[in-house]
């Protein structure tokens, strides 16, 4: 897919968050996303500079795949990490997005459900932003 119009690009050092709509992060914490997955994460991929990416999942993650933080790690909010915890125990799976940017896998949302999976040993549930062609931010 190619993004063209982007309204900013994702920069790790920001503090500012996008909030994303609760449909969005309702799917996201259940694991029912729709198809096609770029029309359901569209509001995050309006986060990234134009160009284009590959979005796929939900799939699960390798246990040895390492992850960079783009939010205070680990988290602070333990009452969130439970939810997912008893979440997962229950046969749910919530959904993690990453964003693959060729050396790193960022979390650009759900390093909550990350803890929860690492926590209860089971592989993450993770859609990964890839970036495709090279491409120019001017």
């Amino acid at each position: 897919m190619t993004i063209s119009g982007g309204t900013g690009f994702l920069d790790v050092n920001t503090r500012a968050r996008a909030e994303l709509p609760q449909s969005l992060r309702i799917a996201l914490a259940t694991g029912q996303l729709r198809r096609p997955l770029a029309t359901t994460l569209g509001p995050v991929l309006d986060l990234l500079v134009d160009g284009d990416y590959r979005v796929s999942g939900p799939e699960r993650l390798p246990e040895d795949q390492l992850l960079t933080p783009t939010d205070v790690w680990p988290p602070s909010d333990e009452a969130r990490v439970g939810y997912y915890r008893t979440a997962i125990r229950s046969g749910h799976r919530p959904v993690a997005v990453l964003l693959a940017d060729g050396d790193r896998e960022l979390i650009i949302d759900g390093h909550h459900k990350i803890a929860a999976y690492r926590a209860e040993e089971v592989a993450p549930a993770v859609v990964r932003i890839s970036l495709g062609q090279a491409y120019s931010a001017s």
